[in-house]
């Protein structure tokens, strides 16, 4: 009797054997995706072994896009296969499902079973070896800081200028364990959405809420019980007068810490949860003001400090989260570090990358690069062209004489600029303030500005010594003489620096100050300090706003 499946009219070979399932339009077009995909893996492949790879996208391609692409044309086939099962079964007069039959005995099937095997192991370990280097793509450097290129590029540059450039993004903002892996893969699932439909924020926000504890991450490396003493610090600042007055100040910076080596807890890293513990509340999301605060001792005595005005609002801290102070309440910009001009203007010229023999080449510097532009290449032409103008305008001798050193100078603002500036993202260091310090943003003060007062009494000091000690100034050839440790300010302001904090002159928010109170009550909005504190030889005033 003839087979039911050839009476139903379904297909033969020419031996009368049944033809492969995959002989279909859909499995022979997953086939042809699948064999594509592959093809380009083994080229991305022998290209990266062959040299180093030129673009980042090539690791996402390599390890990502195309082994995503092969296992759909993989699907596909199955799916065409299985579709051709069912038809061919439809066609079936006895209604057996045509299942292939596995009988050892016959040469056919084995050859065809040891086939199989051999492919399945090549193919598991192609997808195991692929897996990891996937896995280890996405832990990458290129992956995190460059794939995303305009929404990262701020990010990245600052990182590859930072103390940290040489450590792995994931080892901070993910570091061990597979939980904390899993998490930020579901966030980043989302990033990727708000990338590819350009739903995300300018500027990218500081990943604050989500940030695995220091605890787990920067003490990794950095253990601040090991810590203990004091370090010596060297500031190099230079004046905005017109022989750039290079100011000289030594610190020694009360790093402390605690342990049974180092004896007691004391210094800056008091803070750092050793013998105690210090919690707060913040009413912003860069935890930049902080009107509550809690300290619990060793053993158990708890004091808890109120911002002036603030106790009769506490119904509406309880709604906000409580925050035990770690590493990154105080180093908030480890690595993502952007420099306000007057800071890296000084660098610069410290290091000679800027030449300080230019008349007023702080103050120009600081000027242009403070200034606002509507993107980076427009920055880059203004910087240029704003330099050039000064010196061929104001100084034609010394614009005839030191061209060579105007142009290195040019090229050396502009890399600052487009290191620590980017306009089309909306980022600079007004938009991430870093908090160690206090003097462009609050940093310290927001706790230590002497408003903080419990009931009992007790303040939390703003005196400066607790943390830093001043050895010497020196401003030019001479010697500034200080007392017991203070800080004298090259101006001489009236009533001194006794009832303000660096911040209310230092905001960096232009050449203005608007937050400034003076002490004699006089009315400072659109005027500089250096329109009453400067030496009456300055030419013109200078954006001290940047200092």
């Amino acid at each position: 009797m003839a087979d039911a499946a050839q009476r139903a009219g379904e297909p033969q070979t020419p031996h009368g054997k049944r033809p492969s399932l995959l002989r279909n339009g859909t499995s022979l077009i997953g086939i042809a995706i699948a064999l594509a995909a592959l093809v380009a893996i083994l080229f991305l492949v022998l290209a990266e072994m062959l040299g180093p790879a030129t673009s980042p996208y090539m690791g996402i391609l390599t390890y990502i896009v195309f082994p995503t692409i092969l296992v759909i044309g993989l699907l596909v086939m199955f799916i065409g296969a299985q579709r051709e099962r069912r038809r061919r079964h439809r066609l079936q007069l006895s209604g057996e499902v045509p299942y292939p039959r596995i009988d050892l005995n016959s040469a056919s099937t084995r050859r065809q079973l040891y086939t199989f095997s051999a492919l399945s192991v090549i193919f598991l370990t192609i997808s195991a070896v692929g897996s990891y280097h996937a896995f280890e793509y996405t832990e990458s450097i290129e992956f995190c800081g460059q794939v995303c290129h305009e929404v990262m590029n701020p990010e990245f540059v600052a990182y590859q200028s930072s103390p940290h450039a040489r450590v792995r993004c994931v080892d901070c903002h993910v570091g061990p364990g597979a939980g904390w892996y899993v998490r930020s893969k579901l966030s980043g699932a989302y990033q990727v959405y708000a990338a590819t439909f350009n739903l995300y924020p300018k500027p990218i926000p500081t990943p604050v809420a989500n940030l695995r504890p220091a605890q787990h991450t920067c003490e990794q490396c950095h253990w601040p019980a090991k810590f203990f003493g004091a370090q010596l610090k060297e500031f190099n600042r230079f004046g905005y007068d017109e022989a750039n007055t290079p100011r000289h100040t030594r610190m020694l910076i009360k790093t402390g810490g605690g342990s049974a080596e180092g004896g007691q807890v004391q210094g800056i890293h008091w803070h750092m949860n050793i013998a105690n513990e210090i919690s707060y509340v913040s009413t912003d999301d860069q935890r930049q003001r902080i009107p509550w605060v809690r300290m619990k001792s060793k053993d158990g005595k708890v004091e808890e400090y109120f911002l002036q005005g603030m106790p009769d609002k506490l119904g509406d801290l309880a709604k906000r989260p409580l925050r035990t102070m770690d590493c990154i309440d105080c180093h908030n910009r480890p690595s993502h570090i952007y420099n306000p001009p007057d800071l890296s203007v000084d660098k610069a010229l410290f290091a000679g990358r800027i030449d300080k023999s230019l008349p007023f080449v702080k103050r120009q510097s600081v000027m242009l690069l403070a200034a606002a532009y509507p993107s980076t290449d427009a920055a880059l032409r203004a910087i240029a062209g704003g330099f050039n103008s000064f010196y061929q305008k104001n100084h034609p001798d010394v614009f005839a004489s030191q061209r060579p050193a105007i142009q290195r100078s040019i090229a050396e603002l502009q890399k600052i600029y487009a290191t620590n500036f980017f306009p089309e993202m909306k980022t600079d260091f007004r938009t991430h303030p870093n908090n160690a310090g206090h003097y462009y943003n609050q940093g310290c003060f927001r706790c230590h500005d002497g408003k903080h007062v419990s009931k009992s009494g007790k303040v939390i000091s703003a005196e400066c010594n607790i943390c830093h000690e001043t050895l010497d100034q020196q401003e030019g050839p001479k010697q500034v003489a200080i007392t017991a440790g203070s800080y004298e300010h090259p101006l001489d302001f009236f009533g001194g620096l006794s009832n303000h904090a660096c911040t209310d002159c230092h905001t960096g928010q232009g050449a203005t100050f608007p937050r400034f109170k003076h002490t004699e009550g006089v009315d400072v909005a659109g005027m500089e300090c250096i329109d009453c504190h400067a030496p009456a030889a300055a030419p013109d005033t200078a954006a001290t706003a940047m200092r």
